[in-house]
């Protein structure tokens, strides 16, 4: 593979990372101001009382309390199963868990293709391999 071939590859993945950035960015204000929008119209009178506080200290609000919910619940969950094992170190938990998950198997050497050249080239390959018996 040629050097130039390695920057065309590069730069069209540039470019389709920066299209997939500015569309999901685009899809989120659409978004909040839709919501915005709807709840404006859904209760007036709250809205306007919430408007005095500032849009930075409002989502700084947001994000402290959705951070302490997720580590909270996350935190919480871990734990239980972490109790509900029995175990008392890390190394035997990682036993316990190996013993009761299913075992992936190994692949090697690989049974089918690894390598695609783009999605569509996964998405087809996928389509056509999708009813085959094993």
């Amino acid at each position: 593979m040629t050097s130039n071939e390695d920057v065309k590859k590069k730069k069209d993945k540039l470019y389709g990372t920066l299209f997939l950035a500015g569309i999901a960015g685009i899809s989120t204000m659409v978004g909040f101001g839709t919501a915005l929008a709807s709840t404006r119209k859904q209760d007036a009178k709250n809205f306007e009382a919430g408007l005095y506080e500032s849009g930075a200290a409002l989502a700084t609000k947001a994000l402290i309390r959705g951070s302490l919910w997720a580590i909270g619940g996350c935190g919480l969950l871990f734990f239980g199963i972490w109790k509900l094992s029995g175990a008392k170190t890390a190394e035997e938990f990682r036993l316990k868990a190996g013993s009761i998950l299913p075992r992936v198997p190994k692949n090697n050497p690989p049974q089918s293709r690894t390598e695609f050249e783009n999605l569509t080239d996964f998405l087809r390959y996928v389509s056509e391999e999708w009813g085959k018996e094993k």
